[in-house]
């Protein structure tokens, strides 16, 4: 079988909270219904944009139980099930191989994990164990999540080595480098799942090999997102790039009015959308009526109405 089982668009899907922290369990359909009526083909549960590595074991279990349930039934646009892969990453690396193990026993498609160097910078050594034994507790499919904290020395040559374990199939790439994605990309002779991160930078990544993409801001522009990806594999490069641009102007007001919280800003444009999905995890901030009325202005200025 192929490395390369997933492609497309994956919005890394935003994961709705309560005041309390608990998940707000209703709110998860109504964002893959509107996300998958749109194009995209799957979702990436409890990642960074999901909030993973902040929110307790329980709760990112229930996150997928959620989002699992939530796309029971439904196709994507092309007729397909949709994707759910989830990440497992955590400060604990024995509470990862909890997770993963649950994954499996829900019916994920994948795991994929960043490296657990939250807090140490292990060797490469020990960063492939982690990955062995994350691979070897799940008969699940593994994507690498690679990210400027994974400090190796040669990222090509330690992807390399993920690849001889079995299950690892690729990895999802959040590094703004397109030359080493490259590279990496030309592993197996091409055979390796490389999915492209920076939502600003899709079409750099489709470019230079990736077989899709998974980010934040598809959240809020599912179609716009999956309208770049079919312009792109139709070859109308000149199309992918006006739709690339469009999303970028919208991608940088949100960037402008939370520098600090992403996460956070991409929830306030979901819930000015009328998903409620409530704001980051605490201690994140709440923003006055007036913050919310100037970003929906902004919003606005670039054509994006809410």
């Amino acid at each position: 079988m192929s490395n390369i089982q997933f492609k497309g668009i994956m919005p890394a899907l935003m994961t709705p909270l309560n005041e309390d922290g608990s998940i707000r369990r209703q709110a998860v359909k109504p964002l893959t219904d509107f996300a998958l009526d749109r194009g995209v083909d799957g979702f990436y549960v409890c990642g960074s944009s999901g909030e993973g590595p902040v929110l307790s074991p329980t709760s990112r279990m229930e996150m997928a139980e959620c989002a699992i349930e939530a796309v029971k039934g439904r196709t994507t646009v092309s007729g397909k099930k949709p994707v759910i892969i989830v990440h497992v990453a955590s400060p604990d690396p024995l509470a990862a191989i909890e997770l993963a193990r649950h994954a499996e026993k829900i019916g994920a498609d994948a795991i994929s994990s960043l490296a657990p160097n939250f807090y140490f910078n292990y060797s490469e050594d020990e960063l492939v164990a982690y990955y062995r034994r994350l691979a070897e507790s799940t008969s699940l499919p593994l994507l690498v999540y690679a990210t400027p904290m994974l400090k190796v020395g040669d990222l090509k040559k330690f992807i390399a080595r993920l690849m001889e374990i079995d299950n690892v199939i690729g990895l999802k790439f959040t590094m703004p480098n397109y030359f080493q994605m490259h590279r990496v990309k030309e592993l197996n002779g091409g055979d390796i799942n490389v999915i492209n991160g920076p939502d600003e930078m899709l079409l750099c990544g489709l470019v230079m090999g990736a077989d899709g993409g998974i980010g934040t801001t598809y959240n809020v522009m599912p179609d716009k997102f999956s309208a770049l990806y079919k312009a792109f594999t139709a070859g109308d490069i000149a199309e992918a790039q006006r739709i690339q641009y469009d999303i970028n102007h919208v991608i940088d007001i949100i960037l402008r009015f939370d520098p600090n919280n992403v996460m956070n800003s991409t929830k306030a444009v979901l819930n000015l959308m009328g998903f409620d999905v409530g704001r980051a995890v605490f201690p994140a901030r709440e923003y006055t009526q007036a913050e919310l009325n100037a970003l929906r202005d902004e919003l606005a200025s670039v054509g994006f109405v809410v």
